[in-house]
């Protein structure tokens, strides 16, 4: 969300500053294109002056000199018409004068007119036209009042024309060719300071968008955070952010609030089963020890078979009783996660598994452990748990049977130990109630246990944020996979 928030706010901070700065190039572009119509179009009106005021050879002459010293001095081209197109007066070399005498003769309609302010060929008949155009202004008695605006790319020369003489007193125009290198020029440095003060405050608008990024989405991670420990079992964490918007502030206090209640509700819940078990396993100890003391001052006959189920069921009694305490104690969550050896966990627990499943008729065998496997969980969580699967496996795998045990790393880096048997297995649609408690198929109703050893191992793994999955075996039998994070 951090990242989508901060794309949204560099999209919009660039757009802004486009926005900002295009108009802002545009508007120095074309002021610097007024600035310099307005220092030749001075010349040119000081050269119409002078172009009026010709009577004689002398007054060529000084006209001649005036608008030589003038092309010399910026490079550019002057042409002085008369209104019937003949040329008068001419100065400049180069692109600027070549420019000048083609619109001194363009008519403006032949598209391959030379070009007259252009930077290429395919701008050449615009050029000419303009040309054209302000020599037909001109010799109407109109000067140039607008010029293409000047951009780093060109033009690379403009023509602006001044009309010699006034109203129905025009004798002729002066034509110039000026080149735009300075000024363009100065358009070019000025957008490169435009552009580096963008760039420069875009990046500190994104070094702000970043902070601000940041203040807002702490107490959300934080929140994100607390609500991955609580689900993971840790119920007395809390989020402890206090930065942030007050909204955000306000939604932690509520989410504390929240949480803690939860808290002692499911504490209370614990309590009263872990007091419970704990408070019945003293008088069914009794009873049990009773029973035994009866059972010698019994005949045989069917008062001592009632008295071998009462003792049976008095002892399952117990056993339950200590599951429940056991899942009590699990789910308290109190103990913290610990580095530890599941290679080493797994290689004890068959070792001392296989006597038992010796004596069962059972097969166990390790296979796929490599060194060093490695997981954070509760302290023995990978023994406790195969301690459930193993007897779970005893209790089920008919005589003669095989359970594998594998541990291997996963391709995420989890730790991930198999539980494999050939045993009858469970239907697909059963498979799910394995890990819920006291659950069992019909068919093994009748077997000894709780019902609760899977549902604790269950229990133990998501605490230790890991899982506990229950599958189908190939050909047949039933495959329990426990993943642990490393």
């Amino acid at each position: 969300m951090r990242r989508r928030l901060l794309a949204v706010l560099m999209v919009l901070m660039g757009a802004a500053a486009l926005l900002l700065c295009i108009p802002l190039a545009d508007a120095y572009a074309r002021g610097r294109t007024e600035h310099l119509l307005l220092q030749r179009r001075s010349e040119a009106v000081r050269f119409a002056d002078l172009a009026d005021r010709m009577r004689t050879a002398a007054d060529r002459a000084e006209l001649s000199a005036e608008i030589g010293r003038y092309a010399q001095l910026y490079g550019a081209g002057v042409v002085v018409v008369d209104t019937a197109g003949a040329t008068v007066a001419r100065a400049g070399t180069g692109p600027a004068a070549q420019a000048a005498a083609a619109a001194a003769i363009a008519s403006g309609t032949p598209a391959g007119t030379p070009a007259g302010s252009g930077t290429d060929a395919g701008a050449a008949p615009n050029a000419a036209s303009e040309a054209a155009d302000a020599r037909r202004r001109a010799l109407t008695g109109r000067s140039t009042d607008r010029l293409p605006t000047l951009r780093p790319w060109g033009p690379r020369t403009v023509v602006l024309a001044e009309p010699v003489g006034r109203d129905e007193r025009v004798s002729g125009a002066v034509l110039m060719a000026v080149p735009t290198e300075a000024a363009r020029r100065d358009v070019t440095v000025r957008w490169s300071l435009i552009a580096a003060g963008a760039v420069a405050a875009f990046a500190a608008a994104a070094l702000v968008a970043a902070g601000i990024a940041r203040w807002l989405m702490r107490p959300v991670l934080d929140l994100d955070r607390t609500v991955e420990r609580l689900t993971a079992g840790r119920l007395q964490a809390r989020a402890v952010s206090d930065t942030g918007p007050p909204e955000l502030r306000r939604l932690r206090q509520h989410f504390n609030t929240m949480a803690q209640a939860m808290s002692d509700s499911i504490g209370r819940q614990r309590d009263f089963v872990a007091d419970a078990s704990h408070q019945l396993r003293n008088p069914l100890a009794t009873l049990v020890l009773q029973l035994e003391n009866v059972e010698p001052h019994l005949v045989p006959g069917p008062g001592l078979a009632e008295h071998t189920r009462a003792l049976e069921e008095a002892e399952r009694l117990e056993e339950l009783l200590d599951g429940l305490l056991a899942l009590a104690r699990v789910e308290s969550g109190t103990v913290e996660l610990t580095d530890q050896d599941v290679t080493r966990a797994v290689r004890d627990r068959v070792t001392a598994w296989t006597p038992v499943f010796r004596a069962a008729g059972l097969e166990l065998t390790a296979s796929g452990l490599p060194q060093d496997l490695r997981a954070r969980a509760l302290p023995d969580a990978a023994g406790r748990i195969l301690d459930a699967l193993l007897d779970n496996a005893v209790k089920f795998v008919p005589r003669g049977g095989h359970v594998e045990v594998r541990a291997v790393r996963g391709t995420d880096g989890s730790v991930i130990v198999r539980v494999a048997d050939d045993g009858p297995g469970v239907p697909e649609e059963q498979r799910g109630l394995l890990l819920r408690r006291f659950a069992r198929a019909p068919e093994h109703q009748n077997v000894r246990g709780s019902g609760l050893g899977l549902a604790i191992a269950d229990e133990i793994a998501r605490i230790s944020g890991g899982a506990l999955d229950v599958g189908g075996n190939v050909p047949r039998g039933l495959v329990v996979e426990l993943r642990l994070r490393s």
